[in-house]
């Protein structure tokens, strides 16, 4: 009789310690269900941002070609630019310095018969 009662006790203290340890465990399922929503909802908010910076990239990547294809043809009108430069000095430069001799010459012979040849 003393060991059923010994039994009844036990088994009474091992029904409080589940009862005990049964209380943690499902405030801990609440903390996990909760951190589960949690995630779930940063999930649903972020795909959309993914999505949007996919095409911010898209479009990034889109302009930028086009900022090369301006910069390209910018190079090329420097390069034209520099190219008619040339081609002006070397089609005008000579003739306008012969011109100049030619106009310093003539002020001189006037100059010359004028004053009588001295300079």
């Amino acid at each position: 009789m003393l060991g059923d009662v010994a039994g009844l006790i036990a088994a009474i203290a091992f029904v409080l310690l589940v009862g005990l340890l049964a209380v943690p465990l499902l405030k801990l399922g609440s903390v996990l269900d909760e951190a589960r929503t949690s995630v779930r909802e940063l999930t649903d908010h972020s795909l959309p941002v993914l999505d949007e910076t996919a095409k911010v990239v898209a479009s990034s990547a889109t302009q930028m070609d086009k900022v090369d294809t301006v910069t390209t043809a910018a190079a090329q009108v420097g390069e034209n630019v520099s190219a008619l430069t040339s081609l002006v000095t070397a089609t005008v430069g000579a003739p306008l310095l012969k011109v100049a001799a030619f106009s310093y010459g003539v002020r001189r012979a006037l100059a010359g018969l004028r004053g009588g040849g001295s300079r």
